[in-house]
């Protein structure tokens, strides 16, 4: 187990690692900014999926070993959601607080975006085995809300390349989101603990 828990955070890092490679060998492109936003959200997203996919893998597998990782990468999720927004503050807006107010106030995709970064500060916050004890039953209900982060992002994901008429990569993202809430919808008389 220690094995794969190693190599889970081998997996989970080795987006970051390239994105530092591409940095110091100038391969961000033309727009660094727009690359790391991007990418950051991409992983960010991906790691959402993988953790909504652990319940339905641990039921159809039998492997119940697997709720173990759940944790470490919905943290990872939370890590490149960090980055991503950072990326926003420090390199689209330049630490400009009041024009980010604006933007978050008038952009639709930047809105539902810090809507869905929000909705995972508890979830991160409360992922401890003391938060689990303290909150009980209420946790569960709590990181449902992981669900309406997910539909969140996709839908953030949506609005910000529908610009550009390249939405490929969003609908991929609503298909297997669909699925994992068919799976899940199929599940929830039986899987009663997990979030």
């Amino acid at each position: 187990m220690i094995l794969l828990k190693t190599l889970l955070w081998l997996l989970c890092l080795t987006p970051l690692g390239f994105l530092v490679y591409r940095g110091f060998t100038g391969g961000l492109g033309a727009n660094p900014a727009e690359y790391l936003s991007h990418r950051t959200g991409f992983w960010t997203l991906t790691l959402i999926m993988v953790t909504l996919a652990i319940t339905p893998l641990r039921r159809f597998t039998g492997w119940n070993q697997l709720i173990q990782f759940r944790r470490p990468i919905g943290l990872f999720a939370f890590f490149y959601a960090c980055l991503h927004v950072t990326t926003y503050i420090v390199f689209d807006q330049f630490f400009d607080f009041g024009a980010m107010i604006e933007d978050i106030r008038k952009r639709p995709y930047i809105t539902v975006g810090f809507t869905a970064f929000v909705l995972l500060i508890p979830l991160a916050i409360t992922s401890t085995k003391g938060w689990i004890r303290r909150l009980g039953r209420r946790w569960t209900k709590l990181h449902r809300l992981i669900y309406v982060t997910a539909i969140l992002g996709v839908l953030h994901f949506f609005w910000k390349e529908a610009s550009k008429a390249d939405v490929r990569d969003p609908l991929i993202f609503a298909g297997v989101l669909a699925v994992l809430l068919l799976a899940r919808s199929r599940l929830r008389p039986r899987v009663r603990r997990d979030a």
